[in-house]
């Protein structure tokens, strides 16, 4: 197991959230005649993603690791290829419907996030994925409701070269006006410039953008901060450029405004995401 699959292992299982996991779909069976839930047979368990709270029962993970794209951003040079999704509607016998990326993409992620983003009680899932020639974009695939295979139905343009990467800080209603947007930083090494997108009618459409922010540093195989609603709206957590500060930032009338809530620090920023003083 790679280092960062055996870290995120652990961490999962401290936190108890996978073996919770893995216990309850088992138990559930997944489909009459599978013995062994999709999810358990994954080479990479650390890309679990959370099980989706409400009806379909989803859950996302990545597969198929391979080392064709040596960028290492994570910590390792060990990317996925496959991704894979288990749903109550799904064809196959465990209840699993996947996706094979071609040669030249890998998923270069931490783990697939599962978000509603057109407001009809299912989820669709929410990926980084990076190009031999031209780096990282964000890419949204659909859970077909008939069960057919995974199919990606959107994403935003790839960074244009090889190497920069994006590292998602959450998707949520961003501006209160009841769209969902996501959020990510863009080359958070170099650039570090936030950017907001909403799914509009099947396009990725580009809302805000603002510079000088970060939430990732090379060789770290997590992605700092995240999104907190303390009772007035929804923020984003992140560092400022130099790591010196909590940054908590806000979408309103589709202008970016950032505020520093204090020294930077791990603590800091759980206490930031846990709305602590």
């Amino acid at each position: 197991m790679a280092p960062r699959q055996l870290i995120r292992a652990v961490r999962r299982c401290v936190r108890g959230a996978w073996i919770g996991l893995c216990v309850g779909l088992a138990w559930s069976g997944v489909a009459i005649g599978c013995t062994v839930s999709a999810h358990q047979t994954t080479q990479m368990p650390e890309s679990l993603s959370n099980l989706w709270p409400g009806r379909g029962g989803s859950l996302a993970w990545y597969d198929g690791p391979t080392t064709r794209y040596a960028h290492g951003v994570l910590g390792d040079t060990i990317e996925a290829t496959q991704l894979h999704a288990y749903s109550e509607g799904a064809r196959t016998l465990c209840g699993q419907q996947s996706f094979v990326l071609p040669d030249e993409l890998v998923f270069e992620d931490t783990a697939p996030r599962l978000v509603d983003l057109n407001s009809d009680g299912l989820p669709e899932i929410v990926v980084v994925q990076s190009h031999q020639r031209l780096g990282a974009q964000l890419a949204i695939y659909e859970i077909p409701s008939n069960g057919e295979a995974l199919r990606q139905i959107a994403a935003t343009p790839f960074i244009g070269r090889p190497n920069r990467w994006l590292a998602p800080i959450g998707a949520a209603d961003l501006d209160g006006d009841g769209a969902v947007e996501i959020a990510y930083i863009d080359r958070p090494h170099l650039a570090r410039i936030l950017r907001v997108w909403r799914l509009v009618d099947g396009v990725m459409v580009e809302i805000a953008t603002l510079e000088g922010l970060t939430n990732h540093r090379i060789g770290e195989d997590f992605i700092t901060g995240g999104l907190r609603n303390c009772g007035d709206g929804a923020e984003m957590i992140t560092a400022n450029s130099d790591w010196s500060q909590v940054m908590a930032t806000r979408l309103t009338g589709g202008t970016l405004q950032t505020r520093a809530l204090g020294r930077f620090s791990a603590d800091a920023i759980t206490s930031a995401l846990a709305c602590a003083p």
